[in-house]
């Protein structure tokens, strides 16, 4: 991921909402040593500074702006991005409820108008032959049909930016057959349609799958139900936040798998992590933002 932003010769400037935490500061800097960021760090400017010390990291490398406190650094954070005066968007260690506030302001938010707002998130998982997105991890409670469309749209968007030409997507469900029973099959069987309508651009759709049919080829001959995702999928779409959220926590806690995300459907990429992720985490998801940024 790094890689293609490097490739890109581009930096990026990113804004950063109360920036103090070593893990934030630790990613940003690494990303501004290896060239591809410019840091404009928004907080408490001597625990910022004492951070940095901290951590070895060159004060001259970065740009640190004092705010009062938490709120007031996300919506200068937030501001600074909607004016064109950086690229990307972080979270620090402000809450997500605070700063997703700033986000979406009407006045000098980044949403954009009419769009919804949803979070892909990209995963290396030791035992899958290739990266896995997946949406929607952390906004979206019970997404109906037309914010599954919009789910996928971002998702493929993503992949696509990664050289994926033609991503195959599972949409996911307990079972492979459409019934009324399961009210997602059915927003599912309306999305494949909009799909060979071609309205998803060039990708493979299928659903409902369930895991096994999406990501396992061996699963197909033994269940004896063909699909064009042939267990080979790129993205997975979850009928919802609660089987969404839990997953990739499973695969990170369980298969130590690396991940990256950010939120969709906004006029800048927007990086929100829990303050609780690790250093390597936050560097791939700023290495993300940018490769979407470009």
């Amino acid at each position: 991921m790094a890689d293609l932003v490097k490739k890109s010769g581009r930096k990026f400037r990113i804004a950063v909402a109360w920036a103090q935490d070593p893990n934030t500061i630790g990613s940003v800097y690494k990303a501004v040593h290896e060239g591809f960021v410019e840091a404009f760090l928004i907080g408490d400017r001597k625990a910022i500074i004492g951070t940095c010390i901290s951590k070895g990291c060159d004060l001259s490398l970065v740009h640190i702006i004092e705010a009062p406190d938490d709120v007031a650094a996300a919506r200068m954070a937030v501001s600074m991005t909607a004016r064109g005066e950086t690229d990307i968007v972080m979270k620090g260690l402000v809450g997500t409820d605070k700063f997703l506030k700033a986000v979406m302001n009407k006045e000098e938010g980044l949403l954009i108008r009419d769009a919804v707002m949803s979070y892909v998130a990209v995963l290396e998982v030791p035992s899958y032959h290739k990266l896995l997105f997946i949406t929607d991890t952390a906004v979206i409670p019970f997404p109906d049909l037309y914010q599954k469309t919009f789910m996928a749209k971002y998702a493929l968007d993503m992949a696509r930016r990664f050289g994926i030409e033609q991503p195959k997507i599972a949409l996911i469900g307990a079972s492979e057959k459409v019934s009324q029973h399961f009210p997602n099959s059915l927003d599912y069987s309306k999305m494949c349609e909009m799909a060979r309508d071609g309205q998803f651009g060039n990708c493979i759709m299928d659903g409902p799958l369930d895991l096994f049919l999406a990501c396992d080829p061996e699963s197909i001959e033994i269940k004896g139900v063909p699909t064009p995702v042939a267990g080979d999928a790129d993205i997975l779409l979850f009928p919802s936040l609660e089987a969404c959220n839990p997953f990739y926590k499973g695969l990170m806690l369980f298969t130590r798998s690396e991940l990256a995300g950010i939120i969709c459907g906004t006029i800048k990429p927007v990086v929100v992590m829990s303050r609780s992720e690790s250093e390597i985490s936050k560097y791939y998801c700023i290495a993300l933002a940018c490769l979407m940024a470009s």
